[in-house]
């Protein structure tokens, strides 16, 4: 079929040209929307759920919403060696810019206390604020979100930016992906900060995206959080959705798939939204014509793993050590062995026992904390619970058990 009307997107973050099974949290943030703009009371907003499955895609259908409703709005992706202050200014100041106040002399003001906030770095990077600037034109306003103290500021910044939001009748929101990255000292700031415009119904909201021990993170920082936020997992499509996926794109095109084709698709793909992306596009590039049949699936699908071992589960691979790497291995071997006891189907397990990795690898579990914790802060595992492992990517165990 034409490679040049292949309607898939299997880009990271990029948005698929049918944004199946999501309609729910579409429909819910519209009205925290609503009842935040008229003053009511209203959490903000996490996401959680493995790679692929669309949180950040989400994030941005999330903060187009926003902006349809004339909401100032700011994006910024954590990352384990940066603070929040110097991506979070950045983000505010977008959002004010956004926001249209008609007064300027108001919107001035928030400006230099977003400028405060952003040069009171601590520590080494101190030096650096009088050669960093965050584009803001003009001056820093003095005594408001620069003391030092991150939660302070965080809470002032966030009154700030709020008031005048709330002078328009507008609200500011503010989208942080891949946010269990956050630093300690921030992920307890971004929660005081938070809670305290929930109690003076400020019209600011926070959206999270990350990875499924999100919420531990932020429960561990701060025991309301449980009341604090909206929690949100996103999963896997179900059948009909992912079918949706695929049928609606095609059909823009005049093409379409028989019913044993869009089976075997969901069957490889496993309803992850990523996976339907990247198979649409192969088989589709090598399918002779319409309607796409199961036939055709088959003869794409090694294409497809192939440039999924390659781009999606080989890239991370490479990131980890040989020790590390004997770890994720041992996880995959570890899901294999609770398969074979017949306690649970392979695609089914979510996790292992940390004590049935190590004694696999014949080590004591503490042995293997350094490679454990490694694996952690390189995203490519996580603990949802204590004892337990889990790949952060879906099908990284079928993936280790092919080829490593």
């Amino acid at each position: 079929m034409d490679p040049i009307r292949n309607p898939y997107a299997p880009g990271a973050g990029q948005r698929p040209p049918e944004l199946a099974g999501r309609d729910e949290q579409l429909a819910a943030f519209d009205i925290v929307l609503e009842r935040v703009a008229r003053g009511r009371p209203e959490r903000s907003l996490v996401l959680t759920g493995l790679r692929g499955v669309g949180k950040t895609v989400l994030l941005n259908a999330l903060r187009s919403s926003a902006v349809r409703r004339r909401w100032g709005t700011g994006k910024l992706e954590a990352r384990p060696d940066q603070g929040l202050r110097r991506p979070l200014s950045s983000a505010l100041h977008q959002a004010v810019r956004e926001l249209g106040h008609p007064q300027p002399d108001d919107v001035d003001h928030v400006l230099g206390v977003i400028k405060s906030f952003a040069q009171r770095d601590a520590g080494a990077q101190a030096k650096l604020r009088d050669q960093w600037s965050p584009g803001i034109d003009v001056p820093a306003v003095k005594g408001r979100a620069d003391s030092g103290d991150i939660e302070i500021d965080l809470v002032e910044l966030f009154t700030e930016v709020g008031g005048l939001a709330g002078d328009v009748g507008k609200g500011i929101a503010v989208f942080i992906d891949e946010m269990q990255d956050l630093g300690p000292d921030d992920v307890s700031a971004l929660c005081a900060a938070c809670h305290e415009i929930s109690q003076s119904g400020l019209p600011v909201i926070v959206v999270g995206a990350g990875l499924p021990h999100l919420p531990a993170v932020l429960s561990a920082s701060k025991s309301y959080s449980e009341r604090l936020f909206r929690y949100q997992r996103i999963d896997r499509l179900a059948r009909e959705a992912a079918d949706r996926a695929l049928s609606a794109p095609a059909e823009d095109e005049e093409a379409a798939y028989t019913e044993d084709a869009l089976a075997a698709m969901y069957a490889a793909t496993g309803g992850y939204p990523y996976f339907i992306q990247a198979y649409g596009k192969v088989v589709w590039d090598l399918a002779p014509s319409s309607p796409i049949g199961a036939d055709d699936v088959a003869v794409a699908a090694p294409e497809a793993e192939r440039e999924l071992a390659v781009g999606f589960f080989g890239s991370r691979y490479e990131r980890a050590t040989p020790g590390e790497r004997e770890y994720l291995r041992a996880m995959a071997d570890a899901a294999v062995a609770i398969a074979e006891r017949g306690t649970e189907e392979l695609d089914d397990i979510q996790s292992v026992p940390t004590a049935e990795v190590a004694g696999l690898l014949g080590k004591r579990p503490q042995s293997l904390s350094p490679a454990r914790d490694a694996l952690l802060k390189k995203g490519l595992i996580y603990s949802g619970e204590r004892g337990r492992i889990a790949f952060t990517v879906p099908h990284f165990g079928r993936y280790l058990l092919a080829h490593a």
